[in-house]
């Protein structure tokens, strides 16, 4: 008899150029062996140089499309990326404190790589107050966390200690602080849990294809703990960076787009043949 595939749920936006939001995560999922399903929170105009413009999903029918889709299918894991409203927010808060979704991975998308704003001011107090006690691990940049906090961003290694340890100690949840603002040789990023703090450090990556970084990450996460579910969080996300730097570096390789390009999130770019 056969096994199930195991799946796993992004709920975020789209972005037309492939590189972040629901096409970022799906590309993930796949890669690392999950089924991947996906909810739709809002259309995006978008390109490697930018956003231009964002249309929210109704809250209502976010909700309409996780009943539907929860009816039906089992999802082992799930990741929440871009939200745009604080109605839709909250709607998504409730589907996953009443609803089995398995682990759930939240990159609270505020501000994109290219420093465009995502999510509306009077949203952020709701995914800080309801959605974030729902999630299992939060995976903030470094001006992301400075906005939950509401502090200044961090500018040093320490610093994000410091405030990933606070986040946690506040939403008793675990954080994986990304620095990949911060300067230096390596990127580093900060797990804090309550079973301790740990530092995952990769060499830094010399490239301009940089383009949903964020949600690579916390879709790698998802999908890996939907494939083990009791893995140590630790293990999971040490691999979950193995596989963004690889994305990363390959990245460069694909020439897509005239800004920020994409990661390479399925080998492509190794497999073209020489021009």
């Amino acid at each position: 008899m056969s096994t199930a595939a195991r799946v796993a749920l992004s709920i975020a936006g789209s972005d037309p150029s492939g590189g972040a939001g629901i096409q970022a995560d799906l590309k993930t999922f796949a890669a690392l062996g999950t089924y991947g399903t996906a909810v739709l929170t809002a259309l995006t105009a978008q390109s490697t140089r930018g956003v231009a413009g964002v249309q929210a999903v109704e809250a209502d029918f976010v909700r309409h499309q996780l009943d539907v889709l929860l009816d039906d299918v089992t999802v082992h894991a799930t990741k929440v990326g871009m939200l745009a409203s604080a109605a839709t927010a909250r709607a998504v808060a409730g589907v996953l404190s009443s609803r089995t979704v398995g682990p759930v991975v939240l990159d609270p998308v505020m501000v994109a790589t290219s420093g465009d704003r995502l999510l509306d001011d009077d949203a952020v107090a709701v995914l800080r107050d309801d959605l974030l006690p729902a999630a299992d691990l939060v995976t903030p940049n470094v001006p992301e966390a400075a906005v939950l906090l509401g502090v200044p961003a961090a500018r040093s290694v320490d610093d994000c200690v410091a405030q990933a340890e606070e986040l946690l100690r506040r939403s008793g949840t675990a954080v994986l602080l990304k620095g990949g603002h911060l300067a230096g040789e390596d990127s580093v990023d900060v797990l804090a849990r309550p079973a301790g703090t740990h530092l995952v450090r990769r060499a830094r990556v010399a490239t301009s294809a940089t383009h949903g970084t964020g949600c690579t990450l916390s879709s790698a996460i998802a999908a890996l703990l939907a494939r083990d579910p009791g893995a140590d969080l630790l293990v999971v996300v040490d691999a979950a960076r193995d596989y963004l730097q690889t994305a990363l570096t390959g990245g460069a390789g694909l020439g897509i787009g005239h800004g920020s390009g994409p990661l390479d999130h399925s080998g492509l770019a190794a497999a073209r043949p020489p021009s």
